[in-house]
């Protein structure tokens, strides 16, 4: 699908007014109360930022996927991390699993409400003893005339408290590893379904992140997603997008907070003149500057890769490993000329940081990362 820049222009535009006026003057009461309103869900649904480039049919807008980064790029600018992690899940992670995957029944029942806020979707794949390694997985569906019978746990849940249906990844077949392996759509109203503590992180405050807990849960055969046995195969299959919107995240993030910081040196006095105008400065900065223009160059192809179903698994790791590591550096260095300032969670620098840390870790860790690059370089 061929893309309008001046629409795609327009368009992020009116994002950004919008989380200007409607999020951002919340944002920080919410960081500090470690909770986002469910109502917000409906709010960005009925303004159009869910599921953006899901089929018109579903409820989606039927954009081409730039429209949906674009939506990504400047909640994580604004510097509203949190929010930007909770729709990534929602509309770029779990609404393809429904949409590529799902029953025509699934689909017409659950994407439009997913579209609208009314339902809110997140990923059960990381275990207390499974982290990167989703072949370790132990949650266990034991299949019952025509139902699975589900049994296990999840933990660091994005969205967890939230949710109202769970992409969830269990094992179908305990002796197979990751061909074992199976994906259901799981309500979390069933019975014996329970949603555990909210989880204290160190930064991202009003992402609800969770554990789950399945006794029992009787989950209908038409929850399955795909193929029995192919679980495995289809998060392989979708990594790459996943790991793009961190990379989306981690570049924008990294923009918004320099931009910040530019502001901030610019007026800031150290010595009887400005921050802005000692060597140490202008040379860091000139360093950010220079490393983002890179990694902004790299995260576009790579979304553009992506629209045309060309992005591997190998460049996706790529993108999310140079992308959060920069976040990282970039954040570190701002902090570093606030001064004490920047140790101060009333500036946007201090979250930023404490931010950034996860995006070298979920998704797949930065080593994980290393080492799927190593294997396309050495073929083993």
């Amino acid at each position: 699908m061929s893309i309008d820049h001046a629409e795609l222009e327009l368009f992020r535009d009116n994002v950004k007014r919008f989380l200007e006026n409607e999020i951002a003057p919340h944002y920080v009461q919410w960081e500090k109360d470690s909770w986002m309103p469910r109502e917000f869900w409906n709010k960005l649904g009925e303004n159009g930022l869910l599921c953006v480039d899901q089929p018109e049919q579903y409820g989606g807008v039927g954009v081409p996927f730039q429209y949906s980064m674009v939506i990504l790029n400047e909640m994580a600018k604004l510097g509203l991390a949190s929010l930007a992690t909770g729709v990534s899940v929602h509309s770029d992670i779990c609404a393809p699993y429904v949409e590529h995957l799902g029953t025509q029944a699934i689909k017409d029942y659950w994407l439009p409400r997913m579209a609208s806020g009314e339902a809110v979707c997140a990923i059960g794949m990381s275990e207390p003893g499974a982290g990167s390694d989703l072949a370790a997985i132990r949650t266990t569906a034991v299949r019952d005339g025509d139902h699975y019978v589900v049994n296990g746990s999840k933990t660091f849940i994005s969205n967890g408290q939230h949710a109202d249906i769970v992409v969830m990844a269990v094992k179908t077949d305990p002796a197979s590893g990751a061909k074992g392996v199976s994906l259901l759509l799981m309500d979390t109203s069933l019975p014996g379904f329970n949603k555990g503590k909210k989880l204290e992180k160190m930064g991202l405050h009003s992402q609800d992140t969770s554990e789950l807990f399945m006794d029992n849960v009787r989950v209908p055969v038409d929850c399955l997603l795909g193929q029995e046995g192919k679980g495995f195969a289809y998060m392989m299959n979708e990594l790459p997008r996943e790991r793009l919107n961190i990379a989306v995240i981690a570049v924008a993030a990294s923009e918004g907070t320099l931009e910040e910081t530019i502001k901030y040196v610019q007026e800031r006095k150290a010595f009887g003149k400005p921050l802005a105008q000692l060597q140490n400065t202008r040379f860091t900065l000139a360093t950010c500057k220079t490393d983002i223009l890179a990694a902004r160059a790299f995260v576009d192809n790579c979304v553009d890769l992506h629209a045309e179903g060309k992005l591997d698994i190998p460049t996706g790791a790529a993108v999310k490993l140079y992308t959060t590591e920069l976040q990282g550096r970039v954040a570190d260095a701002c902090l570093q000329m606030h001064g004490g300032y920047g140790y101060m969670l009333e500036y946007g620098v201090a979250r930023a940081y404490v931010d950034a840390r996860i995006q070298r870790i979920y998704g797949g860790a930065s080593e994980i990362m290393k080492e799927v690059v190593a294997r396309e370089i050495l073929g083993r």
